[in-house]
């Protein structure tokens, strides 16, 4: 049994009740009281570890997946798709970004699986002086460019263009350099996709 007092366990005695692992209990414990906004009451006691208490209704898991997304978009109705890419390739020159590759995943599925697929094209936009400070800043940083965007034909006349936010993208890099450099890529492609 575990009593929990000021979130800290106290005492661990496994009985013929409570069959489990030390360590993993003490993971699964500590993977809890690490949600800052979860607070255990003053004296809980738990004797299964599959009937851990559920986190407060104000911890709103959705609200958090939504504010770590690592893209931001901007969708249009009654557009032609080939239009679109032309007039994306046009706002990202005008934020100073220039278009390296540009994939067709519709044609490229048919002749590589024979299936049908929307309209979908991937562009890698680079920023030339950006990308320099950036592979100043952290040689390795080529496994991350250039930066994509995406033009998808959701359905007719509905047309998605999405830009990959290098904010999120360069998190896990932990280089503070890059992150002031990523910042200002971000703000070049939300201008970008703000003016399409």
């Amino acid at each position: 049994m575990v009593v929990l007092g000021n979130d800290k366990y106290h005492h661990l005695t496994p009985n013929k009740n409570t069959h489990f692992e030390y360590s993993y209990y003490k993971i699964k414990l500590l993977l809890y009281l690490s949600i800052r906004s979860f607070e255990f009451p003053k004296a809980t006691v738990l004797t299964d570890i599959h009937h851990m208490p559920s986190p407060p209704r104000s911890l709103d898991l959705r609200k958090i997946k939504r504010d770590m997304s690592y893209y931001f978009k901007k969708s249009f109705h009654n557009a032609d798709f080939d239009d679109m890419v032309t007039k994306t390739i046009a706002a990202l020159k005008n934020e100073g970004f220039g278009v390296l590759t540009e994939i067709d995943m519709k044609a490229t599925l048919k002749q590589k699986l024979d299936v049908d697929f929307q309209n979908y094209k991937i562009l890698g936009a680079c920023n030339p002086p950006f990308a320099y400070k950036a592979l100043l800043a952290e040689d390795k940083i080529g496994t991350m460019l250039p930066c994509n965007i995406i033009i998808q034909e959701k359905e007719k006349g509905h047309i998605e263009v999405a830009a990959v936010d290098p904010n999120a993208s360069m998190m896990a890099v932990g280089n503070k350099d890059l992150s002031e450099i990523a910042s200002q890529v971000t703000q070049k492609l939300k201008n970008f996709i703000a003016h399409l």
